[in-house]
C-alpha cells in the first residue's frame, strides 16, 4: 500500500488499517463506505479494484464501478419505478457503495485465503520429499 500511495497519492480518497486480519464483514464495508461518503470528495464515477478468485490456483485483478446519486438519478431504468424520492435514492447509493466494498472486501479474501492454503501445501510437500532425501 505504502507503494501505490507513495506514487498514485492524488488517486487515493481514502485507506484503512487492520483491514484483512479477520474475515470481513458487512459492518467492515459500511466503515469503509461511510469515510468515502464522508470524505465530501465529489466524483463522476469510481473503481474498486480487488482480487477476484477463479480457482485454487489462481485469480484475476477485477474492477468495479462505482456510481455517485447524481449518475444513479439520470438512468433511464429509473423510469421503470412509479415513484421513488430522493431519500430512497440516496439510501440506495449508500447502501449499494457498502454492497460493492463487501463484495470486493470477501473475493479478496477468498483469493488470499485460497493463496495462503496453495502455497502451505506446496511447503509440506517439499518438506516431505527433504525428509525423505536425508
Amino acid at each position: 500500500r505504502a507503494g501505490l500511495q507513495r506514487v498514485y497519492a492524488k488517486h487515493f480518497l481514502v485507506s484503512g488499517n487492520e483491514i484483512g486480519r479477520a474475515p470481513p464483514t458487512f459492518a467492515d464495508a459500511s466503515i469503509a463506505a461511510k469515510a468515502v461518503l464522508d470524505s465530501g470528495f465529489d466524483f463522476e464515477t469510481g473503481t474498486i479494484v480487488f482480487n477476484k478468485f477463479k480457482s485454487v490456483v489462481s485469480y484475476e485483478t477485477s474492477k468495479l464501478q462505482i456510481l455517485p446519486l447524481e449518475a444513479i438519478k439520470a438512468k433511464e431504468a429509473l423510469n421503470t419505478y412509479d415513484s421513488v424520492d430522493d431519500d430512497v435514492l440516496q439510501s440506495y447509493s449508500e447502501y449499494s457503495l457498502a454492497q460493492l466494498i463487501y463484495y470486493a472486501m470477501k473475493e479478496s479474501a477468498t483469493s488470499e485465503q485460497s493463496s495462503r492454503m496453495t502455497a502451505m501445501d506446496g511447503a509440506s510437500k517439499n518438506a516431505g520429499r527433504n525428509d525423505r532425501q536425508a
